[in-house]
């Protein structure tokens, strides 16, 4: 375990003493690594989608890098920065290690966290840091001010931002609505009967990587639902696989 920061965490909420942490698993002669980051609706963290999604990454010789990150009662941009403090230290071990790719994976609201990392606003080039190399987001949530007003959006929102949000800010923490030339290629995995994320909540992001001509790959089925971590016993068995194999394309 690799605690993320010392006395000098930023963002920090009185009411929450949770210390977010890194929890590698190395790999022998591996070149490629991944920071994983799992989901939780941003109250909490799932551990099929963090520690066996890195002990699988082991398996098909991949270092994995799984992110505990700041939820309720933290709000953003606490999250963001904790992402930031895991991909700044990922890349240092990654170079002690002779490792040169680099890529982040997210899961659900671990999905809209990973998706960030991409923007300029909020991800590696506001930091000061080189782009990953992949975004993987399995069945990511990506607007929430495009999501369906229900009990469901208040509890996603209020996990990010706290009771008092507001469009601007649902907007600031839309990767869609903050798409660039710049933003790194993307494989992003859905079943289109998930309905905790309905796949139209990432029309708009699938339009924009588009648009700005990001390289992309779209994999999907009609059944899975939300939250099938690595897809076993699913159409979408074998997608971790796949998007490994697109990150080390033409690198």
């Amino acid at each position: 375990m690799i605690k993320l920061w010392n006395q000098t965490m930023p963002h920090r909420c009185v009411e929450d003493a949770f210390e977010p942490y890194l929890t590698p698993y190395d790999c022998d002669a591996a070149k490629t690594a991944i920071v994983v980051c799992p989901g939780g609706a941003y109250c909490g963290r799932a551990d099929y989608e963090g520690n066996d999604v890195g002990a699988w990454l082991n398996t098909i010789g991949i270092t994995a890098f799984v992110l505990e990150y700041r939820v309720a009662p933290s709000k953003a941009p606490a999250q963001p920065s904790d992402a930031q403090r895991a991909m700044r230290l990922a890349r240092k071990l990654c170079m002690e290690r002779g490792i040169k790719r680099l890529g982040i994976m997210g899961f659900s609201a671990g999905g809209h966290l990973a998706s960030l990392w991409g923007t300029a606003a909020l991800g590696a080039r506001h930091y000061g840091l080189p782009q990953p190399l992949l975004l993987a987001l399995a069945y990511p949530l990506i607007s929430m001010a495009q999501y369906p007003a229900s009990p469901v959006r208040d509890y996603l929102c209020k996990g990010l931002l706290g009771s008092d949000y507001s469009l601007e800010q649902l907007n600031r923490y839309d990767a869609g609505k903050n798409m660039d030339a710049g933003y790194p290629k993307t494989y992003l995995v859905r079943a289109l009967d998930d309905s905790t994320v309905p796949p139209d909540n990432a029309a708009e992001f699938l339009r924009a990587l588009s648009c700005y001509q990001v390289p992309c790959r779209l994999r999907q089925a009609e059944a899975g639902a939300h939250g099938f971590g690595l897809g076993s016993r699913t159409p979408l068995s074998g997608w971790v696989d796949d998007a490994v194999l697109f990150l080390e394309e033409s690198t």
